[in-house]
């Protein structure tokens, strides 16, 4: 039982997480010919928490009750990762993305989401709105107007060959290195 605890808790290789990432894309499409995605559960919480005369509402969400399991498994088993199995070994980062970071106003790299960015303190400023309230806005409705998240559209869409998910995707990748290099700078400069 200790080896598997102490295997659970090391980083693992990119050759082994990325074929059983991708390997869930044969699973459900085998299993149930489902499609793999985040996104869309939020939908389904509203059509079964609030039901309403909106059309975009009314489909029969209990046939996605596998995906609302899907996203809870997830929830759940970051909250029992982060209690129970956390990694002993300090966080690394290379050198050049330190040095960068510290450019840019960031010194505490404690973690996997630097402190100096993510804490309660931090939601009530100017740049805590912007981080949380816009850019969650923004993610939000990226993938309602993208028909999809980066997970789905990456990972499903492309495996399945689909032309939108490719342009998506490339639009993804452009979008975060244009926010990373030309619009964070300016962010983390905000009160």
């Amino acid at each position: 039982m200790r080896e598997i605890l102490e295997l659970i808790t090391q980083p693992w290789p990119w050759y082994v997480a990325g074929p059983l990432i991708g390997l869930t894309v044969p699973t459900l499409l085998l299993i149930g010919n489902k499609s793999f995605g985040i996104s869309s559960s939020l939908r389904h919480i509203c059509a079964a928490c609030f039901p309403a005369d909106i059309p975009f509402f009314k489909y029969n969400w209990k046939n996605e009750i596998w995906n609302l399991v899907f996203v809870l498994g997830v929830f759940f088993g970051g909250m029992i990762a982060t209690r129970f199995l956390e990694n002993p070994n300090a966080f690394v980062l290379s050198d050049n993305t330190i040095a960068d970071l510290k450019a840019l106003g960031i010194k505490d790299f404690g973690g996997l989401m630097p402190a100096d960015l993510f804490t309660v303190a931090e939601l009530f400023t100017l740049k805590g709105f912007v981080f949380f309230v816009v850019g969650g806005f923004m993610v939000g409705f990226g993938t309602r107007y993208a028909g999809g998240c980066t997970s789905g559209h990456a990972i499903m869409g492309l495996s399945n060959l689909q032309w939108p998910s490719l342009v998506a995707t490339c639009c993804f990748m452009a979008g975060g290195i244009f926010m990373t290099h030309l619009v964070l700078p300016h962010i983390l400069k905000l009160v």
